[in-house]
């Protein structure tokens, strides 16, 4: 999903897309909406802050055929609403527990917003006691209803909700570490923006991996890596680098206890979630920073940039040249997110 997408819906007049809008979506794709393959994407949790504004996203991208959402009350409002938008896919809405096997069953691409949002004073740590549980429940019906889907994970805490779903899928005999992804998509996104801001390249062109996890010090933007080029002071960057880290609580302030990167964090899911469905559908070269199963370092798992296929991950990309700083920041982060990792196994075995 890209902005170009975005204004090209916006763009549809009497029903129909502006001619040049559709071609140029087209052709950066390389598919149209009529040849493109059928998809499924369901959305668990689709109720939610974050899900309504995914579930827009979702039916805007032509790459989806079927959208099944999700949740335990209000989600047929939200279906409704959604099924009305003249795009491609199919809206079908899934309430309680007795129809999330229905919402799953053929499902290509799965993404899981579901459970609380942060609160003021409340760490990704908070939320663990309260999102683990409903992250394993819903693993559970994943691994029976669709074990083939690609699972995007945007439950918080990442660092522990990955492993948690890593742990039950082998519980059930159907992991595949080439389909679990922690979705770290918005710190990407406010890497980018922020380095924008102080840079001034152009948004359209800026690149910033950003490696590691999904929580404070454990999120690492490789500024040294970022594209364009622009002579930034340590200063700069270290201040960035910051930000970058404290984004989620930066937009829990100054909504001032009445909720959380909601938009922002449906923006990413559904970039990432484009990405998917582009790897699925053979695009090559997409290449997205993601929270996986890795061997780059001494860790489980790990934030990095990866190589999206047919097959969900196709390679595991290194790291790369690293700043002193940023090296210094690697090590750092490494301790923080061993913790949060090992919890969300342990959680699962001892929840058995």
């Amino acid at each position: 999903m890209t902005p170009a997408l975005i204004r090209s819906v916006l763009r549809r007049s009497a029903g129909h897309f502006a001619p040049s809008a559709a071609a140029n979506y087209r052709c950066a794709r390389g598919f149209s909406a009529e040849v493109a393959p059928e998809r499924k994407v369901a959305i668990l949790g689709a109720a939610g802050g974050i899900g309504q504004p995914l579930s827009l996203l979702m039916k805007l991208n032509p790459l989806v055929s079927r959208l099944a959402l999700y949740d335990i009350a209000g989600t047929r409002g939200v279906a409704a609403d959604v099924s009305h938008i003249n795009t491609r896919s199919e809206v079908k809405g899934y309430e309680a527990d007795e129809q999330l096997g229905e919402a799953l069953e053929g499902s290509d691409v799965v993404i899981i917003p579901a459970g609380v949002p942060r609160k003021p004073g409340m760490t990704r740590d908070d939320l663990f006691k309260i999102n683990a549980g409903i992250v394993k429940t819903l693993c559970e019906a994943i691994a029976k209803f669709c074990p083939n889907a690609l699972v995007n994970m945007i439950s918080n805490p990442v660092n522990s909700t990955v492993p948690i779903a890593a742990e039950v899928f082998k519980s059930k005999g159907v992991y595949d570490p080439r389909r679990l992804f922690g979705v770290t998509t918005l710190d990407v996104v406010r890497a980018k923006t922020f380095y924008v801001g102080k840079s001034a390249a152009n948004v359209a062109e800026a690149i910033v991996p950003v490696v590691g996890g999904h929580a404070g010090i454990t999120i690492l933007p490789l500024f040294s890596q970022a594209t364009p080029k622009a002579n930034l002071s340590d200063e700069d960057i270290q201040a960035l680098t910051k930000r970058t880290q404290d984004g989620g609580t930066e937009v829990v302030e100054a909504k001032a206890g009445k909720g959380s990167a909601t938009l922002s964090m449906a923006y990413a899911g559904a970039l990432f979630a484009d990405a998917c469905l582009k790897g699925l559908n053979g695009v090559p070269d997409v290449v997205e920073c993601s929270f996986v199963e890795s061997s780059i370092t001494e860790l489980p798992f790990f934030a990095s940039k990866v190589r999206l296929g047919k097959n969900g991950v196709e390679e595991v990309l290194g790291l790369g040249s690293l700043s002193e700083y940023e090296q210094q920041g690697l090590e750092a982060l490494k301790a923080e997110l061993k913790s949060s990792i090992d919890k969300g196994i342990a959680f699962v075995h001892g929840s058995n």
